[in-house]
């Protein structure tokens, strides 16, 4: 099972992680090829507005492809299965590696930008299949801990991004196309381990009919005097399934059986977006700057930050002890409390020695309390909330809600800042309490319930007492 979730998160949500951070460090290098290019091509030196412009196609169509990849990828993973879909997915990886790796030699930035939005359908298409493999093949009194591996590989990814992305590395003005066309190493990697594992056994019973192939897997990842209680588990919900077929994600919408559960996947996907992690690490620097901290050493002070959510998402393990519904719900609170910390002590920070320590350390403290929280149990709840029929519409439900907010506050969050300056961790503020408070009124415990336990915590509040 350990190695299951390693041989899925090396190519599903660790490229998401990786491909976020890596664009950060050339991206003066960028500028400088765009230039170069422009001009050798027109004989004329590029527009400064035109530059931001391209530059920002290139940074933010990631996002458009992720949507896309959200998109289909609940519909890859019902046609060629969980497994099949993440393998299939690579191909992706490795064509976006190529078009990014040769478009500085070729002096063709579109190559690029075609790149980016590859491999931003890539991204898409794993986190919306890799939470549904681990869920489907973790026992329920695991689970919790097991669809942690996405949060651990995809924070996993940031900070290999940034570590990758130091100027000494791949980071420099030499190596920068190296620097993007290396996220073909975690799809090479998963092309190479993930065949070795079983489909999941709940897609090969329950969406193929295999009961066969569905007790190889089981023995495979449970032992052969373990497996016969997960194969009951899933037979009831096979039988309790009737043969639905799976559901197509407008379908969800029209169906009361599942009208909270969906309500809850969309505020929690997204109120993690929203939730001001984004102005945490655009603040970054200048709190960094404050504290007396020199322009060079700050990249090496913000692995930190990657560091601290990696941290998080290992130690958040323990959400197989306390429980998902504290985690999340605290996660919320805590963001709350140290959006308060940082409006006070960037208000005050010309006035006391010691406030930019402060803003340090409510920085970090945030980072972690996001971790614990929306960052760890997001994907987890989605896995848990849905039987398996409604799970793949789930995903894609929730992944295209999570990458139209990520690109809503690419957009916004500049307009943000400059009017509000660090008032707008007010605005962050807000967003968590209510999100905390619908969650508190909403979500039932999840931990140790198979999923048709779940959906019967749902049913007075989709149907009334009645």
């Amino acid at each position: 099972l350990f190695l299951a979730v390693c041989a899925v998160g090396i190519g599903g949500t660790f490229q998401y992680g990786y491909n976020v951070s890596i664009i950060n460090a050339p991206t003066q290098h960028i500028h400088r090829f765009l230039n170069e290019t422009w001009t050798s091509r027109y004989h004329k030196e590029l527009n400064p507005d035109l530059l931001t412009f391209l530059w920002s196609v290139i940074a933010s169509i990631f996002s458009l492809g992720g949507l896309c990849g959200a998109l289909i990828g609940g519909s890859m993973a019902i046609q060629l299965g969980r497994k099949g879909a993440l393998l299939m997915n690579n191909v992706i990886a490795i064509l976006a590696s190529i078009l990014m790796g040769i478009s500085f030699p070729t002096g063709l930035f579109e190559l690029l930008i075609a790149g980016r939005f590859l491999i931003g359908i890539n991204s898409g298409i794993g986190l919306c299949v890799q939470p549904q493999y681990i869920g489907e093949v973790a026992p329920k009194h695991l689970r919790g801990g097991m669809a942690m591996g996405s949060s651990i590989f995809l924070t996993g990814g940031i900070l290999t991004g940034q570590i990758i992305g130091l100027r000494e590395l791949l980071g420099g003005e030499t190596y920068w196309p190296l620097l993007l066309s290396s996220s073909c190493f975690p799809a090479l990697a998963q092309l190479l381990f993930l065949p070795w594992f079983p489909e999941s056994p709940r897609y090969l019973l329950i969406d193929r009919g295999d009961e066969l192939s569905c007790a190889k897997a089981l023995k495979r990842f449970h032992g052969s005097s373990e497996y016969r209680r997960e194969m009951e588990d899933i037979q009831r919900e096979c039988f309790a399934l009737d043969g639905e077929k799976p559901k197509k994600p407008w379908q969800l919408f029209t169906d009361r059986g599942v009208r909270w559960q969906l309500i809850t996947v969309i505020v929690m996907t997204m109120g993690q977006q929203l939730s001001g992690i984004n102005a945490i690490y655009f603040y970054a620097t200048y709190i960094f700057e404050q504290a007396g901290i020199s322009a060079e050493k700050i990249p090496y002070v913000t692995l930190g930050t990657g560091a601290c959510e990696c941290l998080t998402a290992l130690t958040c393990v323990s959400n197989n002890y306390v429980g998902r519904r504290y985690l999340i719900i605290g996660g919320y609170l805590l963001m709350m409390l140290w959006s308060i910390a940082l409006t006070c002590s960037l208000t005050y920070q010309e006035l006391y020695s010691w406030m930019p320590y402060l803003s340090m350390t409510s920085l970090f403290a945030f980072i972690l309390s996001f971790g614990l929280g929306p960052g760890g149990i997001t994907n987890t709840l989605t896995a848990e909330l849905f039987i398996q029929s409604s799970r793949p519409a789930a995903y894609m439900i929730g992944g295209a809600m999570s990458w139209i907010s990520f690109f809503t506050i690419g957009m916004l969050f500049p307009f943000i800042v400059n009017g509000l300056k660090h008032y707008c961790f007010l605005v962050f503020l807000l967003e968590c309490s209510l999100v905390a408070t619908f969650l508190f009124l909403v979500i039932p415990e999840t931990k140790n319930k198979s999923f048709l336990e779940i959906k019967k915590e749902f049913h007075k509040l989709n149907f009334g007492r009645n």
